[in-house]
């Protein structure tokens, strides 16, 4: 306990927040007796944000919003000023952005590629490395693709190759690239790529992934000339609920999103069933073309509940993100000094690019696989199935994301194909093949993480993968499921 008291009072002053270990007992009680560390799938709702959603639907009556009736009307009022919010919450205003309400991150992206696969002359499509599988996917709807390997290579292309399309060409480009990699949690310029995209290569636009980024990241979009033209991101991530994304739309670059073929209900003015004509809703606002039937309006009115519980408890983004920061930097780093005493390999590989402690670089996200004292790799799923045992919370895997693991894990092309033929798909165990990981052990911190939740996670490492010898014989890891539980005299 007192080296507990210790650790809490070192962080305190690298910005941990102490208040959240206090919060935590009635905010969170579903915490009690377990250890969560998957915050980049999802953080957690607390019991106010719960309360207080639930005493606002006992006492108004909230109606479908495709109405004019007084239920109708207070569900447009509620949605009106949520959409106001979340602009508030990003620091930028109606003026320059639009919020467009959709079932996740995921959704957003569907709906942007789908709106320049619309296009008369189709789309060319690049991305970065790092982006998560829905913002590959999107290549499957462009004309053309290439995947930019690396920061230095996105760069010459934005910086060095200036656009030579000629006036009048209709010709159109999508640039898409996360926020932050939810392999590794290493974060990627904004509104430098997105400045120079628009100043250099006039017909490209720029498709902002936030999901991972802003639930630990204040997400900045005052500056609309920088800004990208187009944000997707995901509420439970940053809120733990309601289940509810949204695309965040800069108004000087909504037109390219009236392309689309597909229209639902609420954004055709007039449409004859039995002939084709219609008249497509391309006025207005942008959500009021790109929200096709009637939005998940309970669920909006679940997120102002949420922003406001959420700032209640943790105060701004800003501050999260010092405390997270503050226990990545504690955890990677002891973690990174784990060693077999007998072998002195090291315990754990950790795949990082940048400092911990940069928060403008990297996010609170350790990922790693872990080796055993001969200096064979530990399988991933088996970590997660032993962690499980403990009532741990973590993720193993490829985190959807291709491009991390082919970097991290040292894994080409061909590789990855022979894999799959070999029977590997993503979620299985099959966590080390030819010699080398399929994916890694991801541990990302959140708003409500503790130094406890790291020293429980710590001891969990310690115990079950670190070889001792005893006077008898020498114990070695055994790996993935079969890994013994010995002791450690490491110390923290």
């Amino acid at each position: 306990m007192q080296a507990l008291f210790s650790r809490r009072r070192d962080l305190v002053g690298q910005g941990y927040n102490p208040r959240v270990e206090n919060m935590r007992r009635e905010e969170y009680p579903q915490l009690r007796d377990a250890t969560y560390l998957d915050h980049s799938g999802t953080t957690l709702y607390s019991t106010s944000l719960v309360k207080s959603f639930s005493a606002d639907l006992r006492k108004n009556l909230y109606g479908n919003p495709h109405s004019h009736n007084p239920s109708s009307k207070l569900a447009s009022n509620s949605i009106n000023s949520v959409r106001l919010r979340v602009l508030d919450l990003f620091n930028t205003d109606s003026t320059k952005y639009d919020v467009v309400f959709c079932a996740n991150a995921t959704a957003a992206i569907k709906l942007v590629a789908d709106s320049f696969s619309g296009h008369p002359d189709g789309f060319d499509y690049k991305f970065h490395r790092d982006a998560h599988t829905s913002l590959v996917g999107v290549r499957e709807l462009s004309k053309s693709s290439h995947c930019f390997l690396s920061d230095n290579e996105t760069d010459i292309w934005l910086s060095t190759e200036r656009d030579t399309t000629p006036d009048g060409d209709t010709k159109v480009g999508l640039f898409a690239w996360p926020g932050q990699s939810n392999f590794s949690g290493r974060r990627l310029p904004q509104n430098t790529w997105s400045d120079c995209l628009r100043h250099r290569h006039k017909n490209y636009y720029s498709l902002f992934d936030a999901a991972a980024l802003a639930m630990t990241k204040p997400l900045d979009l005052s500056d609309s000339s920088a800004a990208p033209d187009f944000i997707a991101l995901s509420f439970y991530k940053m809120f733990g609920f309601p289940n509810l994304g949204a695309l965040i739309v800069r108004r000087e670059s909504a037109g390219i999103l009236q392309s689309r073929h597909y229209f639902g209900g609420g954004t055709v003015d007039s449409l004859v069933a039995d002939v084709d004509w219609k008249a497509r809703k391309l006025h207005g606002d942008p959500h009021d073309y790109l929200e096709d039937g009637t939005c998940a309006f309970h669920s909006i009115v679940a997120l102002g509940h949420a922003i406001t519980s959420h700032a209640k408890l943790f105060g701004n983004f800003a501050s999260i993100s010092l405390h997270t920061a503050s226990l990545a930097v504690f955890l990677a780093g002891r973690l990174a000094a784990l060693t077999h005493p007998r072998t002195g390999i090291r315990v754990v590989d950790l795949y990082c690019e940048h400092d911990y402690a940069n928060t403008r670089v990297q996010g609170p996200v350790i990922t790693f696989n872990l080796r055993s004292a001969s200096g064979e790799w530990i399988g991933y799923s088996g970590v997660e199935f032993a962690a499980a045992e403990k009532n741990i919370h973590i993720r193993t895997g490829g985190h959807c994301n291709p491009g991390g693991v082919a970097y991290f894990c040292g894994l080409s092309g061909a590789e990855m194909e022979q894999n799959f033929k070999e029977g590997h798909v993503c979620g299985d165990e099959n966590d080390v093949m030819n010699g080398k990981p399929t994916g890694a052990v991801r541990v990302s911190l959140g708003a409500m993480s503790t130094v406890e939740d790291v020293l429980k996670f710590l001891d969990f490492i310690k115990e079950k993968y670190i070889a001792i010898e005893s006077d008898k014989e020498g114990w070695r890891a055994r790996g993935s499921r079969m890994a013994r539980i010995l002791c450690s005299d490491i110390r923290l």
